[in-house]
């Protein structure tokens, strides 16, 4: 059964949005697994840039079928925006796009509870999106949630929404000192969003399977990354989802055996949004200019992302908890404008030389990152389209990060567009 996950192996922002659109050729399927619009995947087709936060990203191939899995979780209220922004584009997804029965929905109770608790936190906060995407998920686990069954079941969204919101409200006027939501006026505007979703909402473990019977190929798209996971990431600095390729057990309802590898992608330098550790951040010049040069604002906030040397240390981490099998690595066209580059080879902590990612944020926000100095190629490669037109420094310090993880790479993505992009290697073989 040829599954294939797509997977983020730093703090999110790796290019992923890309790599499916490229890959979603060979595919007959694709899979959004986990997250919610907290997560934003940007698809350059043709010059015409697309940004999309729930929809998988695979949506622009006019036969792929796509499914949102019952990991994620939906505002639909922005996913209808999505829907209305594909409408513009003339996009034919109507037989095409499936929402899993199972997959939670976003309530504005979510979003107000998520500013609330970063306000509460104070000089502690998380740096979340704000939208109700954690409180979302800790409804799942503490079983307030709302599936997209319930939803879409005017009798039963009526009911539920009428008890929670009760409980809901509750929390927000004697917690939190907000103003109550009223549930005549959500009732009425999510039962709109309900009737326009209804004819997507499907059984998506039965239609992920039936694919993957027939032999044909899915990919699971994740979003976020792996330093951002639950529970492996830089706790509590995390988004509230399995980021790893693990999750798409859960997230998509399939068992291991269904996948066959894992496709890694890799940034050609470091991006952090919010709060939390960064060992390699660069609050200079060049930090500067990396985030000026690489467009490093998010798509989802807008908010500026802080930059830093790429780290192996990290990178053999996330190779450990994903079990990838091979990377893409995006964007090394913004190194571009750089004499040198570095590379974080090893850390050091209270004296001490290690190339063990530390566990614990308290050691990590210590570490002193090791960097090995290699030239840089100072010339533009977005043009280039394959290996050999590659300047050999270039390709030198790609050899160098595959030699440093342990993991070969397959693809190199040049610049936005779908064609800027450089196939190494097979990535499915």
């Amino acid at each position: 059964m040829p599954g294939f996950v797509i997977v983020g192996m730093q703090w999110g922002d790796e290019g992923k949005g890309k790599v499916v659109d490229f890959l979603t050729s060979q595919a007959d399927m694709v899979v959004r697994h986990q997250g919610g619009n907290n997560a934003g995947h940007t698809v350059v087709v043709n010059g015409k840039q697309t940004v999309l936060h729930l929809i998988p990203s695979g949506i622009l191939h006019d036969t792929t079928v796509c499914v949102i899995g019952n990991g994620t979780v939906l505002d639909p209220e922005v996913l209808c925006k999505e829907l209305d922004n594909l409408d513009a584009t003339d996009c034919d997804y109507k037989k095409r796009l499936f929402i899993s029965s199972g997959a939670h929905v976003i309530m504005p109770y979510h979003r107000v509870m998520d500013r609330a608790q970063e306000k509460f936190r104070g000089s502690k906060k998380i740096g979340t999106t704000g939208r109700g995407i954690g409180p979302a998920y800790a409804d799942k686990a503490d079983r307030f949630g709302m599936r997209f069954a319930d939803f879409v079941d005017p009798v039963i969204f009526a009911q539920k929404l009428k008890d929670t919101l009760s409980y809901k409200n509750t929390i927000l006027q004697q917690s939190f000192g907000e103003e109550p939501l009223d549930y005549d006026t959500i009732l009425k505007g999510y039962s709109v969003y309900a009737d326009r979703l209804r004819p997507f909402v499907a059984d998506s473990v039965t239609m992920v399977h039936e694919v993957l019977k027939q032999g044909k190929r899915v990919m699971f798209e994740g979003a976020q990354g792996s330093m951002l996971d639950l529970d492996h990431g830089t706790f509590p600095y995390v988004t509230s989802s399995t980021t790893l390729a693990g999750g798409v057990c859960a997230g998509a309802g399939v068992g291991p055996s269904a996948i066959n590898g894992v496709i890694g992608i890799v940034k050609a330098y470091s991006t952090r949004v919010g709060e939390g550790p960064f060992p390699t951040e660069l609050l200079n010049g060049t930090g500067d200019l990396l985030r000026t040069t690489g467009h490093e604002f998010g798509a989802t906030t807008g908010r500026p992302r802080r930059c830093g040397w790429i780290d192996t240390v990290q990178l053999r981490r996330a190779v450990q908890l994903n079990g990838a099998t091979n990377i893409v690595l995006t964007k090394p066209d913004v190194l571009g404008v750089l004499d040198k580059i570095e590379i974080c080879v090893a850390y050091e902590i209270d004296g001490k030389r290690t190339e063990i990612f530390p566990a614990e944020i308290t050691t990590l926000a210590k570490v002193k990152p090791v960097y090995e100095v290699m030239p840089g190629w100072q010339r533009d490669i977005s043009t280039c389209r394959s290996w050999d037109e590659l300047p050999e420094t270039a390709r030198n310090y790609f050899n160098r990060v595959e030699e440093l993880i342990g993991v070969p790479v397959s693809i190199i993505s040049v610049g936005p567009g779908r064609e800027q992009t450089i196939l190494h290697r097979d990535p499915f073989s």
